[in-house]
């Protein structure tokens, strides 16, 4: 009985390993990954996408104080306690880390509810306009005729649905127990994240575009390995302490930036696609 639970175990073991293999394998060729390096080169380039993160700064750095110093208070001797048995005298660091990285994670999920919503709205839509997508923009908010691509931003009509909620906070820390395994846990928990993270991205784009429920789902599960690379990518550079609200921008950034190719590949397809269309309509005749 022993000894075919073992061996269950051990075939379930290698078929998720096999299917985490294949993700990432098909991930890596499709190049979305590279999108969250893109986004922190546009950023840092186009000094007008900077407007919206600088209108947030400060309360942000107020909030996430407040959530470091309390989780040093109430977390840090507890957390010791489990990570001395996993790494010794290393783990004052080890568990000093963990609280900067879990900190940023909360004030993250706490703050894109409110603060950072608005923020991450405009600089996702001044993005597209930066890339000439204006006509997709047009579709959820007004935009003026003139200014840069944030200054052209008017009045949102739609807004986004989704919203971060205590469901996000839980499945983080039902995830976090992975981290005591060495090596290993770290790359499930962050694929994990990435994964979630990954399906998140395009949800201002989808809502631009009207899309329904089931396409949004259809398209997701299509495009599984691609939103999986981005979102890993996205994950590991917003668990940086500190440097995680940053992040958040660029990362939108490339969001944005992917969701432009996608518009444009799809224009370029409908062009290639009419000639076809009206030469068989004329066959017809």
């Amino acid at each position: 009985m022993a000894n075919h639970l073992t061996n269950k175990a051990q075939e379930v073991v290698k078929e998720d390993y096999d299917k985490a293999k294949a993700l990432l394998s098909e991930a890596a060729k499709s190049g979305t990954y590279l999108y969250p390096i893109k986004g922190i080169v546009y950023f840092f380039t186009h000094p007008e996408l900077w407007k919206p993160l600088r209108s947030i700064i400060v309360p942000y750095i107020t909030l996430y104080s407040g959530v470091l110093g309390s989780m040093f208070f109430f977390t840090y001797l507890p957390q010791l306690t489990v990570m001395a048995f996993v790494n010794g005298p290393l783990a004052v660091v080890t568990t000093a880390l963990l609280i900067l990285n879990e900190s940023s994670t909360i004030t993250g999920l706490l703050s894109k509810n409110n603060l950072l919503r608005e923020a991450i709205l405009d600089t996702f839509d001044g993005t597209l306009v930066a890339r000439s997508c204006s006509t997709v923009v047009a579709e959820g908010r007004e935009l003026k005729p003139r200014g840069d691509a944030i200054q052209r931003l008017g009045r949102a009509l739609k807004k986004p649905l989704r919203k971060f909620s205590l469901t996000e906070i839980i499945r983080y820390f039902m995830y976090l127990p992975l981290n005591f395994i060495p090596v290993i846990g770290t790359a499930a928990f962050i694929l994990l994240r990435g994964r979630s993270r990954g399906e998140a991205v395009h949800e201002r784009y989808f809502q631009l575009k009207g899309w329904s429920a089931s396409r949004k789902h259809q398209w997701l599960k299509e495009h599984r390995a691609p939103y999986t690379g981005f979102g890993t990518v996205a994950t590991v550079l917003e668990m940086i302490p500190l440097a995680s609200v940053l992040f958040s921008f660029t990362n939108t950034v490339g969001a944005a930036l992917w969701a432009a190719d996608i518009e444009a590949k799809e224009i370029k397809m409908a062009g290639s696609t009419a000639p076809e269309l009206r030469e068989a309509a004329k066959q017809a005749e």
